[in-house]
C-alpha cells in the first residue's frame, strides 16, 4: 500500500535508484505512474507492504518500505528491481547503471564515469567540497542526514589530491 514519503517514520528502508539521464517532465510522470501502481500492489510473501517513493532532481528514484509494518523479502524486492528494469525496456531510462556517480553543481546535477573521476580531481573541476550523492543509505533518517554529501565525507576522498584534504 502506498502512503506519503513523508508519513514515512525515520527507520524506513531504503533504495537510491539513479537514472543514467535526467528525466523530462513527461517521463518523470510515467515513472511516477508506475512506480504507484507497483507501490500499491507491493507484497512481501501475500502480506501488503507500506511504500513509497519519491524522485529528486529528476533522475533520482528513492523507493522505501516501512519495515515496522512488514518486511520485504528477497523476492519482493527483486520485484522493485524489475519494474526498473522495465523502465529501461519500455521508456530508456536506466536506473540500474553503478558507473555513473553524481555530483550536485551549481544546483544542478553532474554525472560522470567512475573512469573520469582521477582527471576530473586532478584539474579541480571536482574538489573537496563539491556535494555527491551516498545513495548506499539505508534509512530514511540517513537518506535525510547523509545522502547529499562533500566529497571529503565520502568514499570518493580517495580521489582527492592530499593537499586538498582538511583536518
Amino acid at each position: 500500500m502506498y502512503i506519503l514519503f513523508e508519513s514515512l517514520p525515520g527507520h524506513a528502508r531504503i533504495w537510491v535508484y539513479l537514472a543514467t539521464q535526467k528525466l523530462s517532465d513527461s517521463e518523470v510522470e510515467k515513472v511516477r505512474t508506475a512506480q504507484l501502481a507497483f507501490c500499491e500492489q507491493w507484497e512481501a510473501h501475500g502480506q501488503p507492504l507500506k511504500t513509497s517513493f519519491k524522485i529528486e532532481y529528476n533522475q533520482f528514484l528513492v523507493v522505501s518500505v516501512d519495515e515496522g509494518f512488514n518486511n520485504a523479502s528477497g523476492c519482493s524486492i527483486d520485484g522493485s528491481v524489475r519494474i526498473l528494469k522495465d523502465f529501461f525496456t519500455e521508456l530508456g531510462i536506466n536506473f540500474l547503471d553503478p558507473s555513473q556517480i553524481a555530483f550536485l553543481m551549481n544546483d544542478e546535477i553532474h554525472l560522470y564515469s567512475r573512469t573520469e573521476l582521477k582527471s576530473l580531481f586532478e584539474r579541480g573541476k571536482i574538489n573537496a567540497t563539491t556535494l555527491t550523492f551516498n545513495n548506499l543509505v539505508v534509512t530514511k533518517s540517513d537518506f535525510e542526514i547523509n545522502w547529499k554529501i562533500p566529497v571529503d565525507k565520502s568514499w570518493l576522498v580517495k580521489y582527492l589530491p592530499k593537499t586538498s584534504l582538511s583536518i
